[in-house]
């Protein structure tokens, strides 16, 4: 079990940065993006309850300043936003001036209150209009997407210090196989138009969750299905920035020079691993009863937090610098949120100790928001009343006394946590 009062001191180097992750889609409000599209409703149901569009989601929008206010409030010196795509180009070759310059002031406040921007360029939405000619599940769609690119980035190269083209391009529920062949592509041709703007570090992120054989490693069925699924959700991934070769079953080999070391550091979502149990049509949805530990109260499906999940991600990826983009759990009770947070963080020091080259640590969500179908999951640092106005938890207390100090330590846990 997770004791957080037996943790001792976990110091972060100076350089390290702590910040918050958000999505123009899930906190903007009234986008205009596919997801949000009436004709639309109802496609999707991730969280395991009725789907509902996004709506007013929680005003970002309008209310960005106060979200910056919450980053100031919780001292932290990262902030990852997304620009939506939807807004910039809502008819194809339609460019609103506006739109940009709304992006344009949100990094310009950032920058000006001390606060790195990692900025996303598609994070899962896109105007209904790409939506509607096949979007990624076809290469001829890719002049519209570096269109957009090269919109936006002379706007933005001077105020982005991080970029991130494309958002968890490997996850199976969101994309057929074509669809991540495909966007592995669309990925290396836009970082190469991207670095005529810029010199600033770009990538994509990866939905990383590991992957465990249920029954150990001695059982080859689960073994064998364990490696077969990373594969198709990982290792596929890697091996192509690593090679230019995207490889993937049933499928042909697709060699895409530009892809090679078409990501300067890997940008990495994680929150979860996986128990493999090839006795079950659904592979993922065993856990171990006396260890398992929720990741969300309403869930995908079964998942298990385990923080040396950390560990082990940061071993197999020491080719590169690493930003952890996304990581958090929802949750109602704040104080598992805490422990998530503590747990995590002092695993991810461990395998920089390890020798892992580490940027910084992305906590998702700043606030609780729209979760890719309903307002039910519960990620957020603070919550919006029915007033839309801001209350930061006493997790993000919690978060903010350790980025402040770049340092978990024992007095900071005895202050915020209660068991």
């Amino acid at each position: 079990m997770i004791d957080l009062y037996e943790y001792k001191n976990t110091k972060f180097p100076d350089h390290f940065l702590f910040g918050v992750a958000t999505a123009g889609q899930q906190v903007e409000g009234n986008n205009c993006s596919w997801h949000d599209d009436p004709k639309y409703y109802g496609t999707e149901n991730y969280t395991g309850v009725p789907w509902v569009p996004a709506g007013r989601a929680m005003d970002s929008y309008n209310r960005y300043e106060e979200d910056i206010e919450l980053a100031k409030k919780m001292n932290l010196d990262a902030f990852r936003l997304s620009i939506e795509w939807s807004r910039i180009e809502p008819h194809p070759g339609k460019i609103e001036q506006k739109e940009i310059d709304h992006y344009v002031r949100i990094l310009e406040r950032l920058h000006e209150e001390g606060i790195k921007t990692i900025v996303t360029l598609h994070h899962v939405s896109h105007p209904v209009w790409f939506h509607d000619k096949g979007a990624f599940e076809t290469m001829d769609n890719l002049p519209d997407f570096l269109r957009y690119v090269e919109t936006i980035m002379p706007h933005i190269a001077c105020l982005a210090d991080y970029i991130l083209v494309l958002n968890e391009l490997n996850i199976p529920f969101e994309y057929s196989i074509q669809e991540r062949i495909n966007m592995l592509q669309y990925h290396a041709h836009a970082y190469h138009l991207i670095k005529k703007y810029t010199d600033a570090p770009v990538s994509s992120t990866i939905s990383y969750s590991f992957k465990e054989p249920f029954r150990g490693s001695f059982d080859r069925a689960d073994r064998v299905l364990a490696e077969y699924i990373d594969w198709i959700e990982n290792e596929f991934f890697f091996h192509a920035v690593r090679t230019g070769e995207i490889v993937m079953p049933y499928h042909d080999v697709v060699i895409c020079p530009e892809l090679k070391d078409s990501m300067d550091f890997w940008a990495v979502n994680t929150y979860i691993r996986q128990l493999i149990d090839s006795r079950k049509v659904f592979p993922i949805s065993s856990v171990y009863e006396a260890t398992h530990f929720k990741a969300m109260d309403t869930p995908i499906y079964t998942e298990e937090i385990e923080p040396e999940i950390m560990v082990k991600m940061l071993m197999r990826l020491h080719d590169k610098p690493v930003m952890i983009t996304e990581n958090g759990i929802s949750c109602k009770a704040d104080e598992r949120r805490m422990e998530y947070i503590a747990a995590m963080l002092v695993a991810l020091k461990q395998g920089m100790d390890m020798g892992a080259e580490v940027i910084g640590y992305l906590h998702w969500s700043l606030l609780d928001n729209w979760e890719w179908g309903s307002f039910a999951p519960i990620f957020g640092l603070a919550y919006c009343d029915e007033n839309y106005d801001r209350h930061l938890k006493k997790s993000g207390e919690f978060y903010g006394a350790i980025a402040k100090h770049k340092e978990l330590t024992p007095e900071i846990i005895r202050k915020y946590y209660k068991k």
